[in-house]
């Protein structure tokens, strides 16, 4: 009897993620996108679940969570047939040894069904540090950055990285152990400003410790197999928070950071609220909290404790994320340019 075919969702969320994972430079993850709705086993508790998803099978990153999966069980040489079939090997047909590694280790792939992929990508740094220069030049105060979504923490350190900006300059201590490139487009960020964090928290509903091996592990699955440079760059960021004092907490963000703008600001001090690539994951009913929790923070805020959200986020522009600043107690918002999902590019207008 021939395998049930894929729900019409199913089938249509994975082609789309081919499409998007060829347009930021994975054909071997695009190439796995496009055939797994057909190669899934269905008589695999994995397999038949993906086929069958109950929700919406777009918004819920089901083939990255299936991707991730995948290239866990590759790097964890539990399959060695599928390690083989894997980037930087590929000495097999990865998509036949996917669905014999499925039938394999069906019980060790199906918890990674139960959650949103964590990519935590770095590189998305070099445009929230844009944003804080440009909000540094203008408030010309510490700031405390407050970071929802925030996973293990890496892009909480963007001032602590080296940027490479193209013609743009750079920024950033030389001898930093991460080191970002990114393609500036348009005028350079306000390099010269008094960028200065003078504290730092963050929140997940599955915070990642960077010490802890099976928590970096995962985030390196979500990576990308055949972009060796993003996996780099991932250990490396990794390899730094793991020595840093701070570590996300674990929390829903809406709660978390409603009793965080409750508490008083410090004078003298700009709290900054912060995103990147969070928003769709997050439910309606949170992102609708999150708003009403700045609104009510933003009419609190003074000119010497004034409060910022700053947001790297998808938009109705396909392709790449909103890069947008609003700063109470003016509540003005800025759109200061757009950026790569994963960090490759900045289109920087400077929000004038």
């Amino acid at each position: 009897m021939p395998a049930p075919a894929p729900l019409p969702a199913v089938a249509e969320a994975f082609a789309r993620q081919a499409e998007a994972c060829a347009a930021m430079g994975s054909d071997f993850t695009a190439r796995l996108c496009a055939a797994l709705p057909e190669a899934l086993p269905a008589d695999a508790a994995f397999g038949a679940r993906v086929l069958r998803w109950p929700g919406d099978p777009w918004k819920d990153a089901l083939a990255l969570r299936v991707c991730g999966a995948l290239h866990a069980l590759a790097r964890s040489g539990a399959a060695p047939e599928l390690t083989e079939a894997w980037p930087p090997r590929l000495r097999a047909d990865p998509i036949a040894a996917a669905a014999r590694a499925i039938r394999a280790h069906d019980a060790r792939l199906l918890p990674w069904l139960d959650s949103p992929p964590q990519t935590n990508e770095t590189a998305r740094a070099s445009a929230l540090l844009g944003g804080a220069l440009h909000l540094a030049a203008q408030l010309r105060m510490p700031l405390e950055i407050l970071e929802l979504g925030a996973s293990a923490g890496l892009n909480m350190a963007f001032d602590l990285y080296r940027h490479e900006l193209g013609e743009a300059g750079a920024w950033g201590d030389a001898r930093a152990p991460v080191r970002l490139s990114c393609a500036w487009r348009g005028p350079p960020p306000p390099l010269d400003a008094p960028l200065e964090i003078a504290a730092r928290a963050g929140v997940d509903l599955r915070p990642a410790d960077p010490a802890r091996p099976e928590d970096r592990e995962r985030l390196l699955a979500y990576v990308w197999p055949d972009q060796a440079e993003r996996l780099a760059r991932a250990e490396a960021a990794l390899d730094f928070a793991a020595a840093q004092p701070w570590r996300v907490e674990k929390g829903e963000a809406a709660a978390w950071l409603d009793a965080r703008l409750n508490a008083p600001p410090a004078p003298g001090r700009a709290r900054v609220v912060m995103h990147s690539i969070v928003w769709p994951y997050l439910p309606p009913d949170s992102r609708a909290r999150i708003r009403a929790a700045m609104a009510r923070a933003g009419a609190r805020a003074a000119s010497d404790a004034p409060l910022a959200w700053l947001r790297m986020e998808p938009d109705d522009v396909p392709g790449s994320a909103a890069l947008t600043l609003r700063v109470w107690p003016d509540g003005r918002s800025r759109v200061l340019g757009r950026a790569d999902f994963h960090g490759r590019w900045v289109a920087w207008e400077g929000g004038a």
